[in-house]
């Protein structure tokens, strides 16, 4: 059973704020891509560790990335949309079709080994297989068109979705050819009317998305260590 990971790098972050893009702004002494890439590496089960990037991207080679070795593979073939870059990324890779692939956010620096750990032992006979998730916590309010609360909503077995997302390669494939308009991996395998597994997480392993994310990933970073 070999397992292989897959992140996607290709885009901006437009909601930072930044004129870098958000993989490479400065986090706890790396590029914030790099702490994703670290953990992701130093799992002894994943075989390779691709990561999808523009075709016009200059920034990455600039790192030093010798302490990877051979099993980190860039792979420059990002596309507009994350689905896409996942899409081409799978291609390049040329995976075995039964090969399991854990596509992970470079904006989700705050993986460990544990996470990893539970997901992979979790899926690793799955049928379908699943995604790292947090049941929903706050109460959820949904707006109208002037931005006050036109009602509540139930939160009840309502899960926030992570990553990274296991599925096979030829069946991710095949999902994200069908569907292209998705936002995260399951929602296509979804579409296909497979149900994937929810496996719980925590909410330190959340999405640098604000500029205020970046405070509060430097601290768990620096709690962890790294």
């Amino acid at each position: 059973m070999t397992f292989h990971a897959l992140v996607p790098a290709a885009g901006f972050g437009a909601r930072m704020g930044q004129e870098l893009p958000k993989q490479y702004l400065p986090l706890a002494g790396q590029p914030m891509i790099f702490h994703a890439l670290s953990t992701l590496c130093a799992c002894p089960q994943i075989e390779t560790v691709f990561v999808v990037l523009s075709p016009e991207d200059t920034q990455f080679k600039s790192y030093d990335l010798s302490r990877y070795g051979d099993k980190l593979q860039p792979l420059y073939c990002g596309g507009a949309t994350r689905a896409e870059s996942v899409t081409n990324g799978l291609v390049a890779a040329e995976l075995e079709s039964d090969d399991w692939v854990l596509v992970h956010d470079a904006a989700r620096p705050c993986l460990t080994q544990a996470h990893l750990f539970k997901l992979i032992e979790e899926l690793r006979n799955d049928d379908i297989g699943g995604l790292l998730a947090v049941p929903l916590a706050d109460t959820l309010k949904r707006a109208d068109g002037e931005g006050r609360v036109l009602r509540t909503e139930s939160r009840e077995q309502l899960w926030q979705a992570q990553t990274p997302q296991m599925f096979r390669a030829g069946l991710l494939v095949r999902a994200l050819q069908q569907c292209k308009d998705v936002t995260d991996d399951a929602s296509a395998i979804e579409a296909l009317g497979l149900h994937p597994k929810l496996v719980a997480c925590d909410t330190t392993n959340f999405k640098v998305t604000y500029p205020q994310d970046l405070l509060l990933a430097e601290l768990l970073l620096n709690q962890a260590g790294k």
